[in-house]
């Protein structure tokens, strides 16, 4: 029976996008992944929810608007209920924007200039983001206090998310504190409409829990724009499950089978993927290290990474790693000779070519770790679409995808947030069996 969308989402990242899907698979929506705005404007998808997966985040602030817009009139035309604008549980951003620039276009076009109302929540307790007088909370410390603090492209020196947001935004940012959220979704609605009359444009919500997602989501019915981290999708669905509408949560994550060799592609430097290459390695997996200065001196690093994995993988040396994560020191290192938006770019090249090749050599479940790196090598695959499995961790799900480079067969890819997962994931993803359609 073919789905009415309910939910539009636009995702500034790719991990970001699978992130928030699998909440909302999780929650017992249908939900399809598009890889940018579909050039099709007349297709229709078969979902319960929709999420446009941008590469926007760190690009400049009117490439990011022009291609947030894009998505929504895509969407409109979908003809989605309401419109969720993600954004990464540590709100990281530039000086410049995103998420305040983007938020400000989009509620423009829904409402007209300078008018509607919405609000801003990064908080996702199950990994320990959390938001309390309106500051963001990573695990026991603030978020300026945390690794993002040392980030490569978005450093957050910050957590007061409403000093934050204001310096993006042309509105006003006010604040829903903790005491009115815990006294559930009526009084969250009543300070809604009491900042909507003090001319707040946007509400920085607290959250330390699920059960306050959950009292939030009940808030947000109705509202045409939501923005937010993926946590919020966990109080969504809640607003449309009536029958006929929202997909049982036990048939929302079947994917078809994959069969081949597994592998993992790592770019991310967060401390989190760090541990997990340290953890990878340190098991006696297999695992290549790539070196950015090496790619500049002309070394075929792609050529030896392929060479390396080829007869590992024919071997069944089970999943291989290929990585550029490094530590703090080396990246900045690294930056000083090459400048941070170009070590960044060559990086993500060449491990995207790494992720074609072993594709072409016979891999259909790989994990990807890094949000740049996850949105070079679902490019470089081709990727327009993915259907959204079962969760690997909290904001990780498998997902099913097709690629030109394997036509006809079915690749699974995992794409993980640099922060995300536990200090096992390399090997916890490929230990859970994935849930199959056709079982």
């Amino acid at each position: 029976m073919s789905r009415r969308p309910l939910l539009g989402c636009i995702a500034d990242d790719f991990t970001g996008a699978t992130d928030l899907a699998n909440n909302l698979v999780r929650s017992g929506m249908r939900t399809v992944q598009t890889i940018g705005v579909p050039a099709d404007a007349e297709a229709r998808v078969d979902a319960d929810a929709i999420v446009v997966a941008l590469k926007s985040r760190t690009m400049p602030a009117d490439e990011a608007v022009a291609q947030s817009l894009a998505a929504l009139r895509w969407l409109q035309a979908q003809g989605v209920e309401q419109v969720y604008f993600k954004y990464c549980s540590t709100f990281d951003s530039t000086p410049q924007g995103n998420i305040g620039p983007v938020t400000d276009a989009l509620l423009d076009a829904l409402h007209g200039p300078g008018q509607g109302f919405t609000i801003a929540c990064p908080a996702f307790p199950e990994n320990h983001r959390t938001v309390f007088k309106g500051h963001l909370f990573v695990g026991d410390v603030l978020l300026s206090d945390s690794g993002m603090r040392h980030h490569p492209l978005t450093p957050m020196t910050d957590a007061n998310l409403v000093r934050v947001l204001q310096a993006q935004t042309r509105r006003r940012v006010g604040l829903v504190p903790h005491e009115v959220v815990a006294q559930g979704a009526e009084a969250i609605a009543q300070r809604f409409e009491a900042l909507r009359a003090e001319g707040v444009g946007v509400a920085v919500v607290d959250a330390v829990g699920n059960a306050d997602l959950l009292r939030i989501g009940q808030a947000l019915a109705g509202m045409p724009l939501v923005t937010a981290g993926s946590g919020i999708a966990i109080g969504l669905p809640q607003n449309w499950q009536t029958p006929g509408d929202a997909a049982e949560g036990e048939a929302a994550d079947q994917l078809p089978p994959a069969t081949g060799h597994q592998a993992v592609v790592s770019g991310s430097c967060s401390v989190a993927t760090n541990a997990q290459v340290r953890q990878f390695r340190a098991q006696g997996r297999p695992a290549f290290a790539v070196h950015p200065l090496e790619i500049v001196a002309g070394i075929d690093v792609v050529g030896q990474a392929l060479a390396w994995a080829g007869p590992r993988l024919a071997q069944g040396a089970g999943p291989v790693l290929v990585y550029a994560t490094a530590e703090a020191q080396a990246v900045r290192a690294v930056q000083a000779q090459l400048g941070v938006a170009e070590a960044g770019a060559l990086v993500e090249h060449t491990l995207s070519r790494i992720a074609v090749g072993l594709v072409q050599a016979g891999v259909r479940q790989l994990v990807v770790a890094g949000g740049e790196t996850s949105g070079a090598v679902v490019q470089a695959l081709g990727v327009t679409q993915m259907a959204i499995g079962p969760q690997i961790d909290p904001g990780v799900p498998w997902t099913a995808v097709q690629s030109p480079v394997c036509p006809g067969e079915v690749v699974q890819v995992a794409l993980k947030s640099g922060n995300f997962g536990h200090v096992d994931f390399f090997s916890k993803a490929f230990a859970r069996p994935v849930r199959r359609c056709d079982e």
